[in-house]
């Protein structure tokens, strides 16, 4: 049963990376078929073979783009697949090494940067699939611009917010970079007006993460908490967000652990809700299986780190767990 696909695989390479002329009917079908093609991935039990898989599947898909330029359904898996790569396997493994080697975590976060910034860029390239001069028109004026775009515009907005907002998040030397947040801020808040419940929560596991980094968000405290008005809005959305996804997604667990407790200094709670991300049979949700295995993995770092990140670690009832 191998032999013959493979054979085709590679026949269609062998065209592609030679410059062969191929139909274009031919090159849509394949782009259909990469473009649909995540959930094979996604659902997988071994982060070591996606890890190693990946990168062909990424160079096929751009390779395709050449043929294809305007398939906005591959344009949106080449920033999706981007994304998540950067994430899962490039700034992860940099997170890392920043305990015990910073000169070779910050390579990392690097070329995850640059990862991220090829993925954004992928899906600013969905978007004006349809509409001529996107990023331009965007950055001249993003509320008339988004205004346009309607629900099916959904997923490239979520893809194209998470790349570029993974990209700020290792950019915090570059003003740039940072001075485009109100971008990502107005391309969110339009992905939610058009479908707020968009993949199980995602918009809104989004939000809860980005909550601080608004405009509004108000001044932080002396101890570097975030704003009250701020945090209850991010719970909401962690609220709603577990709501929507039975409570089967490790990551949501995983991130406000990291992006709240530890920056409230609440070890109970930082240790509750980690506990909480374990507990989950990745099995349950096969749809999600890679990305709660891989997010257990994080929720175990953290906790072997837990002296690092917390001042007093000796005692978790120290703190009072008001655990979301």
């Amino acid at each position: 049963m191998l032999a013959p696909f493979a054979g085709w695989l590679c026949g269609a390479i062998a065209l592609v990376a030679s410059g062969c002329s191929i139909t274009r009917t031919a090159s849509n079908a394949m782009a259909d078929a990469l473009a649909a093609s995540g959930s094979a991935f996604t659902s997988d039990e071994d982060p070591e073979l996606v890890r190693e898989a990946l990168p062909f599947s990424l160079k096929l898909m751009e390779s395709l783009l050449a043929n294809t330029p305007d398939h906005r359904g591959l344009l949106v898996a080449c920033s999706r697949s981007f994304t998540q790569y950067a994430y899962a396997f490039v700034q992860m493994d940099g997170d890392r090494l920043e305990f015990d080697d910073y000169q070779g975590a910050k390579v990392l976060h690097e070329r995850a940067k640059k990862l991220y910034l090829r993925a954004r860029d992928y899906g600013l390239r969905a978007l004006a699939v349809g509409e001529p001069r996107f990023e331009t028109r965007l950055r001249a004026n993003a509320a008339q611009t988004l205004a346009r775009l309607d629900k099916s515009h959904v997923e490239p907005l979520y893809w194209t917010c998470a790349a570029w907002a993974g990209a700020i998040t290792l950019s915090k030397d570059d003003p740039a970079l940072l001075g485009e947040i109100p971008l990502v801020e107005s391309m969110l808040d339009r992905a939610v007006a058009l479908d707020p419940d968009f993949d199980n929560g995602a918009l809104h596991a989004f939000q809860m993460v980005f909550e601080p980094a608004r405009a509004d968000a108000g001044a932080r405290s002396k101890t570097q908490s975030v704003p009250a008005t701020s945090k209850e809005r991010a719970r909401a959305h962690f609220e709603r967000a577990v709501a929507m996804s039975g409570g089967l997604s490790a990551g949501l667990f995983v991130s406000w652990a990291e992006s709240f407790s530890v920056k409230d200094q609440n070890l109970a709670e930082f240790r509750d809700l980690l506990a909480r991300a374990l507990a989950i049979d990745p099995n349950a949700a096969p749809g999600r299986r890679l990305v709660n295995i891989l997010m257990q993995r994080r929720a175990r770092w953290l906790l072997e780190h837990t002296d690092e990140l917390f001042l007093d670690s000796s005692d978790p009832s120290a703190s009072s767990s008001t655990s979301p």
